[in-house]
C-alpha cells in the first residue's frame, strides 16, 4: 500500500518527538495547514514538503519518498560511487583512506557494506573465513560472525553492545528494514569468550576495539567521517571509519609493520 504525505509526515514527527504544533512553529506554517496536509485535505507544494523534511531532519532517501507521495519527482539523485559525476568525491575518499595509513580505515554505505579500504585493513582480517570476504562484504557481519574477527576481539561483548546501540540509533533515524534484519542477525551470534588475558585496565575515553593479532594485542579507537553537505544519496549515506592507536604499543607495531612492508 502506497504511503500518503500524511503517513510520512506523521511517521517522522513521531520519530523526532515533534507535536503538530511544534513542527508548524519550527517550519513557519500554520498548525491548521499542517493538519490539512496530514489529513489530505490540502495538497502540499514541493517547497513546503522540503521545508518540513528539513526541520524533521529526514534523510535524503526518505525526502524523495515524501516528494513522490506528494506527486513530485525526486530531487536527490543516487549514483554508484564509481559514477563519473562522483569522481572528485571518490578521490576525496581515497585521499582520506590512503592518508590514514599505516592505521586502518574503510568506507561503508548505509547498510555497512564495504565500499573501499586502505592497505592496513588486511591486518585486522587474519583467520577470517573466505566466504565472509566475498563481495558484498558486510562489515558488521565480518566483525561479529563466529568465523569472522569475533574470536580475536578481546572485548567482544562490550564492543558488540556498543555497536548494537549504534545500529538501533541508525534504525530509529532511517526505519531501514535491511538494518533491522542486520541487527537481528548480529544479536543472534554467540559471544566469544572474553578471556582472562584482557589488556591492563586503563581509563577509557571511548569504547576501544581490542584485537589479538600475530603482532600482539592491538588497541584502537575509531572516528566516523561523513560528507556534511552531500545532496547525492550515495555520498549522503557514505561513512569513513578510521581507526587510531589507543596506546603507544599499537602505534609502534603499525609503524614497524609499515616499514617492514
Amino acid at each position: 500500500m502506497d504511503r500518503t504525505v500524511g503517513d510520512v509526515l506523521r511517521d517522522w514527527r513521531q520519530r523526532r518527538h515533534f507535536s503538530q504544533l511544534d513542527l508548524a512553529n519550527e517550519a513557519g506554517v500554520s498548525s491548521r495547514h499542517l493538519s490539512f496536509l496530514e489529513t489530505g485535505r490540502s495538497r502540499p507544494s514541493r517547497e513546503i514538503l522540503l521545508r518540513l523534511a528539513d526541520h524533521l531532519d529526514v534523510p535524503l532517501r526518505e525526502r524523495n519518498a515524501l516528494l513522490l507521495a506528494g506527486g513530485f519527482a525526486p530531487v536527490f539523485p543516487e549514483r554508484r560511487l564509481d559514477d563519473p559525476a562522483l569522481v572528485l568525491a571518490r578521490e576525496a575518499v581515497d585521499l582520506i583512506l590512503t592518508g590514514h595509513e599505516p592505521y586502518p580505515a574503510l568506507a561503508i554505505d548505509r547498510h555497512w557494506t564495504l565500499m573501499a579500504a586502505n592497505r592496513s585493513i588486511p591486518l585486522l582480517l587474519e583467520g577470517v573465513a573466505e566466504h565472509l570476504l566475498q563481495p558484498p562484504v558486510n562489515v558488521m557481519r565480518l566483525c561479529f560472525h563466529p568465523e569472522g574477527i569475533a574470536p580475536r576481539i578481546v572485548n567482544g561483548a562490550t564492543l558488540r553492545s556498543h555497536m548494537v546501540v549504534r545500529l538501533n540509533h541508525e534504525i530509529a533515524v532511517s526505519g531501514d528494514p535491511v538494518l533491522q534484519d542486520l541487527l537481528a542477525e548480529i544479536s543472534a551470534y554467540p559471544l566469544a569468550d572474553e578471556a582472562a588475558s584482557s589488556p591492563r585496565p586503563t581509563p577509557e575515553v571511548a569504547v576501544p576495539f581490542v584485537l589479538r593479532s600475530d603482532a600482539g594485542v592491538l588497541r584502537f579507537i575509531s572516528t566516523t567521517t561523513v560528507f556534511g553537505t552531500a545532496i547525492d544519496m550515495t555520498l549522503n549515506e557514505l561513512a569513513i571509519e578510521s581507526f587510531f592507536p589507543a596506546d603507544a604499543e599499537t602505534r609502534d607495531v603499525l609503524r614497524r609493520l609499515e616499514t617492514a612492508g
